[in-house]
């Protein structure tokens, strides 16, 4: 009962062995000369901005934590050689007949994608540090991190008024 074309399937492995899952996996594949058989394995990722003391950097981040994607012909041996791969705890699906994702599934897991992840929260204190109010000082009211926009409350002309600013024109204040 072997597929004829390779699809996509999901591996539960240990939280942190990913990388090293798709390597070993990669050796074993070449090893018994599968490479027609699982010709593929991925540790989808995405990048995610970091903003820290207003600066910014990008870093690779695990999108799914504790899985990998092999894409694979499923027969007897290529799921004895995946499921015994060091670090992989089994495939995802019930009980041991793993099920292959969608076209969907797949295009959405691999796409990458960003995220952005920020260090100021609503009620912190931030100093504007460019733009027409800079050197003002203003509490944050919301956190917009798609947009990567903060809404933070200034006192002008003796009243609080709200400004829209992006992350990298403020600073938290120490």
């Amino acid at each position: 009962m072997a597929e004829s074309v390779a699809q996509w399937y999901v591996v539960h492995t240990y939280s942190g062995y990913e990388n090293k899952v798709k390597t070993d996996l990669e050796k074993a594949v070449e090893n018994n000369g599968m490479m027609d058989l699982i010709p593929e394995a991925r540790v989808p990722m995405e990048d995610v901005v970091e903003i820290k003391n207003g600066k910014r950097r990008v870093v690779p981040r695990k999108v799914f934590p504790g899985y990998v994607l092999v894409r694979m012909i499923m027969t007897d041996e290529t799921w004895y050689v995946v499921r015994n791969t060091r670090g992989v705890t089994g495939f995802v699906g019930p009980g041991s007949k793993p099920i292959p994702l969608t076209e969907q599934e797949v295009e959405r897991m691999l796409s990458g994608g960003s995220a952005v992840k920020v260090d100021m929260e609503v009620g912190e204190q931030v100093k504007i540090l460019t733009g027409p109010l800079e050197d003002f000082i203003g509490t944050i009211e919301e956190v917009d991190a798609t947009a990567q926009k903060l809404r933070v409350s200034v006192e002008m002309f003796g009243r609080n008024t709200p400004v829209d600013v992006e992350f990298y024109q403020v600073e938290k204040m120490k």
